[in-house]
């Protein structure tokens, strides 16, 4: 017998999954958790400091930071002719959260105190 689940999401709120493919793929990168970790532990960060700290060509570089900054992880400021980097606290927490737990929680689960 085959047990009905009484949670279905409607039309209107369905998922769009394609931001968190984005940010996922950008997660998926030793080099880029890394960048994010030193930014975590930093705070703002000139690219040119954290071209020594991750041991890594400013060209390598800039080529994760722009990964990083697609999927909205990290945000980026430029003060005259250098650009800062910080991590987007927000959008890590988000992605983090429970909410995205919630969406892939069988709904038999959801009142385990995580889910709204």
């Amino acid at each position: 017998m085959i047990k009905e689940i009484p949670f279905v999401l409607n039309v209107e709120s369905q998922v769009d999954f394609s931001k968190f493919e984005l940010q996922f793929k950008a997660l998926a990168d030793q080099k880029r958790l890394q960048i994010m970790y030193e930014l975590t532990q930093k705070g703002s960060v000139c690219v040119c400091d954290l071209v020594d700290i991750v041991n890594m060509p400013q060209s390598k570089l800039s080529y994760h930071l722009k990964i990083l900054l697609d999927a909205n992880l990290i945000t980026k400021e430029t003060k005259g002719t250098w650009s800062y980097y910080e991590l987007n606290h927000e959008e890590v927490n988000r992605l983090l959260s429970p909410e995205l737990c919630c969406i892939f929680r069988k709904s038999e689960n959801q009142s385990s105190g995580c889910c709204p």
